[in-house]
């Protein structure tokens, strides 16, 4: 009798990155029955949002932030805080028993045949059947190349380094950039104990409020995310005069592009967590962007120098994708993936990406989306190697 040999098992689709986005893209595979594993570098899940600061809440409401298959319970109410969000992404791996290994970087992809073999700490050679890359939108902290950065010492630190405002009371601190976290950063010192706090701005924001009569601001970003850029910029700018106040006497005009044309540029609006109020009381001081340092002091666009105790650069982070893909070419001239979610690279069939966009209508929501739709993709594709989850 001739006996036909079984099929050698197929390889997992590996995930890399443990944040929000791989878990949910290893969620949605595991309940198709496809083995996928999580790779991620540091010691837990949810690295990214175990780093931010104390006082962060998610600027997206609860119902609309859930990954697939596990609803945020509702004892953390609306507006989520950041310790509550970690306990959530541990729960979420636990409860899809998700294959996740921690303390493992991948440095390299590279194609091989059909498959993909990842280059990783320990001199690890992983073959996956497919990748998808969920190392995040925030991953690599970024300062601007300002003259005279190097010699103005320890008084300067990025924002992924702030927690509290409690080392700053009493001082003088400059915040450099007016995104979300720069805005909230400079909210959280003021009502801090900051002796005085400034907030330097290049490029002013769009401003908006959370909620406007209880209606979430995240709720329109939804609404109007596939309407043509010039409507949602004149939709934009008629809320602005509704919802907002106008700060020009402050220091802050109203934005002279409009809100959506600035989105397809990369800046998402910021949204009101104190700030407006700050500024109006004086206790957020808006100044000139920064140029550079010299002699100790910050040279700003307008030309004059200040010299506070401590400077906060919210400037903003790089994908740093270039050293694990960048010989792929899969990037664009901004280091961005070409393709997002179900898609992927004409050039590299099997690699897809989650997380590296910044939409109007919430990053936890479109991760949801994408996760469910590059999971349907890869189980088309390859066949079924494990029993789908109850």
């Amino acid at each position: 009798m001739v006996t036909t040999p079984p099929a050698p098992p197929l390889h997992p689709v590996y995930v890399i990155g443990g944040g929000p986005g791989g878990l949910a893209v290893a969620a949605a595979l595991r309940a198709r029955g496809v083995r996928a594993v999580v790779l991620e570098k540091s010691d837990a899940v949810g690295a990214s949002w175990r780093a931010h600061y104390d006082r962060l809440r998610l600027h997206t409401t609860r119902r609309l932030s859930a990954l697939p298959g596990l609803k945020m319970p509702r004892s953390f109410g609306r507006w989520v805080a950041r310790a509550d969000v970690v306990r959530y992404l541990e729960t979420y791996a636990e409860k899809h028993e998700l294959e996740v290994v921690t303390g493992v970087e991948v440095h390299r992809i590279e194609r091989s045949g059909a498959d993909w073999v990842l280059h990783a700490t320990g001199g690890r050679q992983l073959t996956g059947r497919a990748v998808v890359v969920a190392t995040g939108y925030n991953h690599t902290p970024h300062l601007p190349e300002w003259p005279g950065l190097h010699e103005y010492g320890e008084r300067l630190t990025h924002a992924r380094a702030y927690r509290a405002p409690g080392p700053y009371e009493g001082k003088d601190v400059l915040v450099v950039g007016v995104g979300n976290t720069g805005a909230e950063i400079a909210a959280d010192l003021a009502g801090g104990g900051a002796a005085r706090v400034r907030l330097a701005v290049r490029t002013v924001p769009h401003i908006v409020r959370r909620t406007t009569l209880g209606w979430p601001a995240q709720r329109s970003g939804i609404l109007v995310r596939r309407l043509p850029v010039f409507l949602v910029d004149r939709m934009g700018a008629l809320l602005a005069r509704f919802a907002a106040p106008d700060l020009s006497a402050h220091g802050l005009p109203r934005p002279d592009k409009g809100l959506a044309t600035r989105q397809r540029e990369g800046a998402i609006p910021v949204q009101d967590v104190g700030l407006i109020d700050a500024v109006r009381a004086g206790k957020v001081e808006i100044v000139a962007a920064v140029e550079g340092f010299e002699d100790g002091e910050v040279v700003l666009a307008d030309g004059s120098r200040i010299a506070p105790d401590a400077v906060i650069a919210a400037t903003g982070y790089r994908r740093a994708l270039e050293p694990l893909l960048g010989h792929l070419d899969v990037l664009d001239g901004r280091g961005l993936p070409v393709t997002a979610g179900p898609r992927c690279p004409n050039q590299a069939p099997g690699l897809y990406f989650t997380g590296f966009t910044n939409p109007i209508s919430g990053m936890l929501r479109e991760l949801s989306r994408d996760a469910e739709r590059i999971a349907r993709r890869i189980a088309r594709r390859g066949g079924r190697d494990l029993p789908s989850a109850s």
